[in-house]
């Protein structure tokens, strides 16, 4: 990403932290701040991941610090290198990058065994035999401790059953390692919480290698402290596993003591951030796949038309706080507008044709008109649109019979601007034998060329956009809602699938675009006048069947 389209990161109270840990005297005094990305490849980036991402790539540019790629791939359930190629593709797209600092995960089992049985050594860990039922059965509550049969098991048994978990003698559920810290906490994190579980699965990078696959909490701490990572910075929902982050690290041995900070994750409204739901939404056959246009996913929002600095400039404004809260769909939509009234192409496209014939245009006749790429942009440069007797306008531009306050086409009507072109004056219509509008007949002024009439008569009709039917290609354009018409359909206990909105995607065949459209290229963003801003569909479109997906309206009623 160009340095001019980076939006800078603000101040936050991560940064204050950060700020006193890196100052004389602080934890990281002379150090670099170094950050990590971990996310679990089990499915595609969405808008939430790229609030934390933002944040942990952001953080290490305004320290001129490091940010490492880390796929938690300590889970084999449901992993897949598709995922971690998306991932990728998905940060490197946000212009973000991580250098040679790229691991799994799973690159350190072997380390996270080692460290394990240094617990047990030390006496802070034992392998545990309760049953998954017993284990909630002796889990205790506010006041009354958990308990474990096997919390005092001989070092020299636990090492012997802990090895025997790794070499796969005893079946899922049949053992745990867990943590000796403290069966009374009032925080149950700490309650002597599981560091490995028994799992008999393919590992999508290991094979068959392991069976025992250490927890997360477990394995987070001792995966930062071995990269050298100063500032662990994840989601609000880790905060009370803080203590269980700080134990690891003090009481294995690890060659650094990286700093968890929590913060916020992102919430919007009409959308779901489970990962869980997404993927039940595309197995469900609710969306056409992860990067179906409606989906908040970044492949998702990518091909709808989103830009990366839209994307950046919504996560940064947003801020980063400690509290959790809900951000409107309309503000992410404003930050699109704002970044494509800038730099998307201005191009013309009648989604509803109807005919209009210029009666008193020379039939045989054609002409082109300059017209910019970009107003006030001298450096868009201009396009040539050609112009005949026979257009192409909106279908809701003409009345047979007008409202108060309609200023386009109608029998009678005010004289209306053809954009960049003549002035008209609608003089008829006809229709087929149900009624229906099929053409509307019209009459230009030949001396108003560029749309403004010679003798300085003030024009009371509206601008109107339009496509010449002699080189106008043919268009399917697709609109898309939000796709739930629910604000909060995850919210309690309601079934998020209830809450789809059926409406959310329109699609239009048979709309007329400019013959300057006839390749558009990927990831251009372009305004159709009038109607919204718009994107070639990146796996649809192709020259011969254009396909168009609307990224937003035109209209912005988002109000600060």
């Amino acid at each position: 990403m160009p340095e001019e389209t980076k939006p800078v990161m603000g101040q936050n109270f991560i940064h204050d932290f950060i700020d006193e840990d890196i100052a004389p005297g602080g934890q990281f005094a002379g150090m670099t701040v170094h950050t990590r990305f971990p996310p679990e490849p089990n499915g595609y980036l969405h808008i939430g991941h790229c609030k934390a991402l933002t944040i942990d790539f952001g953080t290490a540019e305004k320290y001129g610090g490091l940010c490492n790629l880390r796929m938690d791939d300590t889970n084999p359930t449901k992993e897949d290198e598709e995922f971690v190629d998306a991932i990728k593709e998905d940060i490197h797209w946000l212009g973000f990058d991580w250098g040679d600092r790229f691991f799994y995960g799973s690159d350190y089992f072997e380390e996270d065994y080692r460290q394990a049985v240094g617990l047990i050594k030390k006496d802070l860990a034992y392998v545990c035999e309760l049953s998954p039922e017993q284990f909630k059965e002796y889990r205790g509550s506010i006041g009354v401790p958990a308990r474990s049969p096997y919390r005092d098991r001989p070092i020299e048994e636990s090492l012997d059953l802990f090895a025997r978990m790794r070499a796969g003698e005893f079946p899922n559920g049949a053992m745990t390692l867990r943590a000796k810290i403290d069966l009374a906490s009032g925080n149950f994190n700490m309650r002597d919480p599981v560091l490995y579980r028994i799992n008999h699965m393919h590992h999508h990078r290991q094979g068959d290698k392991w069976c025992i696959y250490p927890m997360y909490d477990f394995a987070h701490p001792i995966q930062d402290a071995l990269e050298g990572i100063t500032h662990s910075l994840c989601s609000l929902e880790f905060e009370a596993h803080r203590p269980l982050y700080n134990w690891v690290v003090e009481n294995c041995d690890l060659p650094s003591k990286p700093r968890q900070i929590e913060f916020a994750r992102l919430g919007i409204d009409h959308t779901v951030m489970s990962k869980r739901k997404l993927r039940a939404l595309v197995e469900e056959g609710k969306v056409s796949g992860w990067d179906d246009p409606r989906m908040p996913t970044l492949c998702g929002l990518r091909r709808r038309g989103y830009t990366p600095r839209s994307i950046r400039n919504f996560c940064e404004r947003i801020g980063v706080a400690k509290a959790a809260n809900v951000v409107e769909y309309g503000f992410l939509e404003h930050c699109l507008r704002e970044d494509l009234n800038e730099t998307a192409r201005r191009v013309m496209a009648v989604l509803r044709p109807i005919k209009l014939v210029i009666t008193n245009y020379p039939a045989g006749q054609s002409e082109e008109f300059e017209v910019e790429n970009l107003p006030g942009d001298e450096a868009a440069g201009t396009r040539k649109v050609t112009f005949s007797r026979e257009l192409w306008v909106e279908a809701e531009d003409f009345l047979p019979e007008p409202v108060p306050k309609y200023k386009r086409l109608y029998p009678g009507g005010p004289e209306c601007r053809l954009k960049g072109a003549y002035l008209i004056k609608c003089v008829g219509y006809e229709t087929d034998d149900a009624g229906n509008v099929i053409e509307i007949a019209a009459e230009y002024d030949p001396d108003s060329r560029g749309g403004d009439p010679a003798d300085g008569r003030k024009v009371k009709g509206a601008t109107l956009h339009w496509v010449d039917a002699a080189t106008a290609l043919d268009a399917e354009v697709r609109l898309y809602d939000n796709l739930f018409s629910d604000e909060s359909p995850d919210a309690g206990d309601k079934d998020f699938l209830e809450c789809l909105n059926p409406d959310s995607l329109e699609v239009l065949t048979g709309c007329k675009v400019e013959a300057g459209l006839s390749a558009p290229k990927a990831e251009e963003r372009y305004q159709f006048m009038r109607q919204g801003y718009f994107c070639a569909d990146s796996k649809d479109s192709k020259p011969g069947h254009l396909v168009f997906n609307r990224a937003v309206s035109l209209k912005d009623s988002f109000k600060f």
